[in-house]
């Protein structure tokens, strides 16, 4: 039937957008390509929707799904980054070498899913940073926060740290609560509740570079959340 080859077309659609977002990245449109990496992202969004609603689960969607955030929010946000870095370097006069961290961030992405495949304890929460989230975070950072926030070009040393961290967090196994609302019950959803709440005031204020704050207010907040469910 053909109502089983939609979510995995739309999957496709995912992968497409990644592709299109590392090549306007190497072309300098580092705005362009974070557009295409939140489009990659709405598009892994739907499929989800899309298989749940018409009940097409396959084994092919879900390595589908997989390789496209190998790319779309691994791949292409670390060849956005590597674009701003060079272009960083050049302006503080520090070594390009510096822009090959970013490797890091694909790697990092590629274990996180090829563990998140394999297990099933990451139903309703998620174990480890989503790929998503670190997607969208370097796309906009890159793509539209440095223009905004800063004055001058950033050192590359700065981004170390950043890009260890998340790397870190999509590899861990802290929980991280998701964002999927099956029902508007407000204990069950406080956080997600909170999160959204955060995220108005700093898009309004942001702009696009809002969206990188967002993620940001996600991960403090998860990291919160996980440790409230440690103690209690």
């Amino acid at each position: 039937m053909i109502k089983k080859h939609i979510p995995n077309t739309i999957t496709c659609l995912n992968l497409a957008a990644g592709c299109v977002a590392i090549i306007l990245a190497f072309q300098g449109q580092l705005q362009s390509a974070a557009l295409f990496i939140l489009a990659a992202a709405g598009f892994d969004f739907l499929d989800g929707m899309a298989a749940r609603l018409l009940k097409a689960y396959s084994p092919m969607g879900k390595e589908l799904d997989s390789l496209s955030d190998v790319v779309s929010f691994g791949v292409a946000p670390a060849m956005l980054l590597f674009t701003s870095i060079k272009s960083g370097a050049l302006s503080t006069g520090a070594s390009e070498a510096w822009a090959w961290m970013v490797l890091l961030l694909p790697v990092a992405s590629a274990l996180r899913l090829a563990k998140f495949n394999l297990d099933e304890r990451q139903t309703t929460v998620f174990l480890g940073l989503p790929t998503p989230a670190n997607g969208l975070f370097w796309a906009f950072t890159a793509g539209f926060g440095l223009d905004q926030w800063l004055t001058a070009p950033l050192h590359p040393a700065y981004f170390l740290p950043v890009i260890l961290l998340l790397a870190g967090l999509m590899v861990s196994e802290v929980p991280m609560f998701s964002l999927k609302i099956k029902h508007l019950k407000a204990k069950e959803n406080r956080p997600i509740y909170l999160f959204l709440l955060g995220c108005l005031p700093l898009i309004l204020l942001l702009g696009w570079s809002g969206l990188a704050a967002c993620i940001a207010w996600y991960i403090l907040l998860a990291l919160i959340v996980s440790a409230s469910w440690k103690l209690s």
